[in-house]
């Protein structure tokens, strides 16, 4: 199943679903044309400025770009030398953003991440206290293995992926908009690292899970990486631009009967709940939060833009709902002895349960 594209409206006028039932009238049709139009236009800039450097890997791009215009974070997961950090500083040149980088080792402290009061001698020989801001105060952060650091370092994010905001010494700063974390980290070594909390998971909208590249992929990599060429990265878009579409994200039209679905997928993730299934009573421990299904009504709504919609499709959920959905499951003794990965989790809820709702 393919998560990510970008296509064409299969039939008809797009935009005459979400507007049919309602007194939506011509001249505000053809705005939201427009908007969607335009959207996708600038979208597929963006992609294509970051296509001069990453070299497929476009389900991962769109992960990227989605969670970026939903106000979200993401995850990147994958082994060394994918790309994962190459992409990020891409999508930062790409960007007319602030950008910066924070690499995490086990003696990374807390105040390194958000700064620290410094005694600081004016002119007049007086000394007072000033706060130092941290890295991260930006817009674009890049925390480069973050399963390296302390559980206690790793905490000190949580109030700046959910609430934009740092608060240090009884003063709450307020973190520039439009502010976004990607965050990458190692599957395959476990010395040396500390499995994230369930609480910062869950902050991540998105995670994605990085793949290796096919052959016609790898020889264009050693092509563009052994000549010594540069590529030429513009700047495509600024924050001002990013913050509009994210506005324009939220006003598009969820209806109630793909709502519902959505809300009964997420159920069907909770263990003995009234609509799980029999995979998840079997293999889940824990289900989604109620953050998973806004996030899965969100994301919909990027790709019903990117299909020239207004309107938010039963198919829009189902291309978001494993990157949405794979990291707020966790799985139980039996499911990790078995083998069982969440993804087939996933795959089995989005096959059992329907459209309709009862």
């Amino acid at each position: 199943m393919t998560f990510f594209s970008i296509s064409a409206p299969l039939f008809g006028n797009p935009f005459m679903s979400s507007v049919e039932s309602s007194s939506v009238d011509a001249s505000t049709v053809e705005k939201m044309q427009a908007d969607a139009a335009e959207f996708r236009t600038r979208y597929a800039a963006v992609r294509d400025m970051i296509g001069r450097v990453i070299v497929g890997h476009t389900e991962i791009v769109d992960g990227v770009l989605t969670a970026m215009l939903c106000r979200g974070h993401c995850l990147l997961e994958g082994v060394p030398g994918l790309g994962k950090t190459m992409l990020v500083r891409t999508l930062a040149e790409v960007l007319e953003l602030q950008f910066s980088r924070i690499q995490f080792t086990p003696d990374l402290m807390p105040a390194d991440i958000l700064g620290t009061n410094m005694i600081v001698e004016e002119e007049s020989g007086r000394r007072k206290f000033e706060f130092q801001r941290g890295p991260v105060f930006t817009q674009i952060l890049l925390a480069d293995e973050i399963n390296r650091a302390t559980p206690k370092t790793q905490s000190a994010m949580l109030e700046t992926m959910q609430e934009g905001t740092v608060t240090a010494a009884g003063t709450r700063f307020e973190l520039s908009q439009p502010f976004f974390v990607l965050a990458t980290q190692n599957p395959i070594e476990q010395e040396g690292t500390y499995p994230l909390p369930e609480a910062q998971m869950d902050r991540f909208l998105f995670k994605l899970v990085v793949g290796y590249s096919s052959r016609e992929e790898l020889g264009t990599i050693v092509e563009r990486t052994t000549r010594g060429e540069q590529p030429n990265i513009e700047k495509v878009m600024d924050g001002n631009e990013i913050i509009r579409w994210q506005k324009l994200v939220r006003d598009v039209i969820l209806a109630p009967h793909v709502q519902d679905y959505l809300v009964r997928l997420t159920m069907a993730t909770h263990p003995q709940g009234a609509h799980s299934v029999p995979i998840t009573n079997e293999y889940v421990r824990w289900g989604s939060s109620p953050r998973g299904a806004q996030t899965l009504a969100l994301t919909a709504k990027v790709r019903a833009l990117l299909d020239g919609r207004f309107n938010v499709s039963f198919e829009d959920i189902r291309r978001v709902f494993l990157p949405a959905m794979r990291h707020r499951v966790l799985l139980n003794f039996e499911a990790q002895a078995e083998g069982i990965e969440p993804d087939r989790v996933l795959l089995e809820i989005l096959e059992k349960v329907p459209e309709k709702g009862e």
